[in-house]
């Protein structure tokens, strides 16, 4: 299968790249040439390079035409920590989103899977299912909710399925190290100490090579609808940032209660992920421990480029 993936250079995007070369698929990215994309060191030579800025239709528009994709795995969004919850730069992802699905309609795409958030959905409600309403808080949950509900009527008339994964937390290898699970993992290798919340909200995290694997098995089967990509296995915050300390080995570094919460922060955020594993046969291959020892692992061989990890 001939896959465009958009937003390669980044976390989910260049897990969603491997996966799908480690099933022989033919792989398409759109990328800025003269730019560093660390994640995908090694591999890029396995990839079709398309020249272009994605915002910019102009500069990719023909390529894309000429490679003709079967599918395309849409994971291109701004998600800069602490910045992109009520940025600007979400209408900008909302409209090239739209314009990327006319034009992959052009060029004979029949299958994309976009990536939602698991802050569209009301987050008081308990365990989350696709069924489940609406309430999105923020300028990006509410471009991304958006942007499923039109592209899923527009897809129709352009006669393209359309499958929305929405994805809940997710940790593992090449993170922006400014995030939870790496920056308390580089803490813990620089013996600095880790300053967290109290640590009782609940969440549901899952290792992004799973949440690669998910939205691939969507591309690969078709799918068409709502999806949560999720571990549907609640944690508390706590057991998570203990966890990987244990698995650091610096437990005594981390101060639970040091820091207030974050503004947005509902208590309990989990999903059910039944649909997904019943439209595709997808089931995730890590646990909690096994996939933050693999994080650790990676990190402890990378911390050096922790700096310059993310984005």
């Amino acid at each position: 299968m001939r896959t465009l993936v958009t937003g390669a250079g980044g976390f989910v995007g260049s897990h969603v790249v491997r996966n799908l070369l480690d099933h022989g698929a033919e792989v398409a990215v759109i990328l800025r040439t003269g730019t560093s994309h660390p994640r995908l060191d090694g591999i890029t030579d396995r990839l079709t390079v398309i020249d272009g800025e994605l915002g910019a239709a102009g500069t990719w528009r023909e390529a894309l035409a000429d490679w003709r994709p079967d599918a395309c795995i849409h994971t291109a969004w701004y998600a800069e920590p602490g910045k992109y919850l009520d940025s600007d730069l979400n209408l900008a992802g909302l409209r090239f989103s739209l314009e990327l699905l006319e034009l992959l309609a052009r060029a004979g795409c029949k299958h994309l899977v976009m990536t939602g958030t698991c802050f569209e959905y009301d987050t008081s409600l308990g365990f989350l299912q696709e069924d489940g309403p609406a309430r999105p808080l923020t300028l990006y949950a509410a471009c991304k909710h958006a942007l499923s509900v039109v592209a899923r009527q527009r897809a129709a008339q352009l006669g393209v399925s359309f499958a929305w994964g929405r994805i809940f937390y997710l940790y593992g290898p090449f993170e922006d190290p400014r995030r939870v699970v790496p920056a308390l993992m580089l803490a813990a290798i620089k013996g600095q100490e880790f300053l967290a919340t109290k640590g009782d909200q609940v969440r549901d995290y899952m290792h992004v090579a799973d949440v690669a694997a998910g939205l691939c098995a969507l591309a690969e089967k078709g799918c068409d609808g709502v999806f949560n990509v999720c571990s549907g296995e609640p944690v508390t915050m706590a057991r998570l940032i203990l966890t990987a300390g244990e698995i650091m080995g610096r437990s005594d570094l981390i101060r639970l209660g040091a820091r207030p919460p974050a503004q947005f922060d509902p208590p309990f955020i989990a999903g059910d992920n039944r649909r997904l594993r019943e439209a595709t046969g997808w089931a995730p291959v890590f646990d909690l421990e096994s996939g933050l020892r693999e994080t650790a692992g990676w990190w402890r061989a990378h911390a050096k480029a922790g700096a310059t990890a993310g984005n």
